[in-house]
């Protein structure tokens, strides 16, 4: 097959998602497909005439490796025109060349939906679920709204928009963090007021909506849905602090289990939240459900990841390897289900 790995672009994930592009790039080619990988801000320059035979080193031609805390505002300055096409050089004709678009994008570029409503408008068939379900998932305040009507256990709390007035108070400690945020950047715990207006602070930096809740205290974990239905649990356990943005992408910082050591029924629960959770927000192909469980043993879903990390530390791939699907063959199934969503 004719494959284009999308990645990069301008979100504040954007190194996080050249790694997984970079990895899904790599195992696709291994799989015998014809693969390219592609960077959706800075796209190609070069002549794209029977690009998928040609045999380039795709990762050093568009420079897609690894960037560390990638400044933002200067890759926009490597495109003046960004604002009036978003896509770079090349990047919609190689889509439409390609059978089949695999997502490998992360924040909000990739997963608020737009991209996806474009693609449907082109017909270029991708991986992950569709722009209604990305753009319910992104907003974290709208999904919370959801979860609770759908009477899925979640944090209580709050969305709070710039320059608003508040209401209502949400007892310390709790959780501030960006509406439409990812990798829990711009996440900040407040046990005080001044800590508190610190956080509105720094949450505001990434988004003029912020969502406040209550500070879940106990286990973190994590459950994959594929095709609807759960993968085995991981339980994320950060030597020092939360799961933030360090503890997720640096070595050594994080124990992860898979499967869980917790009670089968507990597990079986958390599991069968997480299909309620893919259900409500409408969610196709595969996603990431977060969860808390408190020190009494009560479960709160914390959000919903429609394109979820693809690095060697990200956790669909440590679920899948816990029922004896490997990296390589992930991405085959990844791949397997966008195509047969679009039959």
């Amino acid at each position: 097959m004719k494959i284009v790995v999308l990645a990069g672009g301008i979100s504040t994930e954007r190194d996080v998602s050249l790694s997984s592009g970079k990895m899904i790039y790599e195992a696709l080619k291994r799989k015998g497909h014809q693969t390219i990988l592609l960077d959706v801000f800075l796209g190609y320059n070069g002549d794209i005439t029977d690009i998928f035979e040609k045999e380039e080193d795709w990762a050093r031609e568009i420079g897609a490796v690894r960037e560390q805390n990638p400044d933002i505002s200067q890759v926009k300055a490597l495109r003046p025109d960004w604002k009036k096409n978003f896509f770079g050089p090349n990047v919609l004709s190689l889509c439409q060349q390609a059978d089949v678009v695999f997502m490998g994008l992360h924040g909000e570029d990739g997963e608020n939906g737009k991209i996806q409503a474009c693609f449907d408008l082109m017909g270029i068939t991708y991986t992950g679920t569709d722009y209604v379900s990305s753009a319910l998932a992104m907003d974290k305040g709208l999904a919370k709204e959801l979860f609770v009507y759908n009477k899925i256990p979640t944090p209580e709390g709050i969305t709070l928009k710039s320059g608003e007035e508040e209401t209502v108070k949400v007892p310390y400690p709790c959780i501030v963090k960006s509406c439409k945020g990812g990798s829990s950047i711009g996440v900040v715990i407040a046990k005080n007021d001044a800590e508190y207006e610190a956080a509105k602070k720094e949450a505001f930096k990434y988004d003029n909506e912020v969502v406040i809740e209550q500070y879940i205290t106990g286990r973190e974990f994590s459950v994959c849905v594929m095709d609807g239905k759960a993968l085995p649990v991981i339980e994320i356990a950060p030597l020092k602090g939360f799961y933030d943005y360090k503890n997720k992408y640096q070595a050594g910082s994080t124990v992860e289990t898979c499967p869980a050591q917790i009670p089968e029924e507990k597990a079986a629960e958390m599991q069968m939240l997480a299909e309620k959770v893919f259900q409500v927000l409408r969610l196709k192909c595969y996603a990431r459900m977060d969860f808390m469980m408190s020190e009494n043993g009560d479960l709160y879903c914390l959000e919903a990841n429609t394109l979820p990390g693809m690095t060697p530390m990200s956790l669909i791939p440590q679920e899948a390897r816990a029922i004896g699907m490997e990296f390589d063959d992930l991405c085959q199934w990844i791949i397997d289900m966008a195509v047969n969503k679009c039959e």
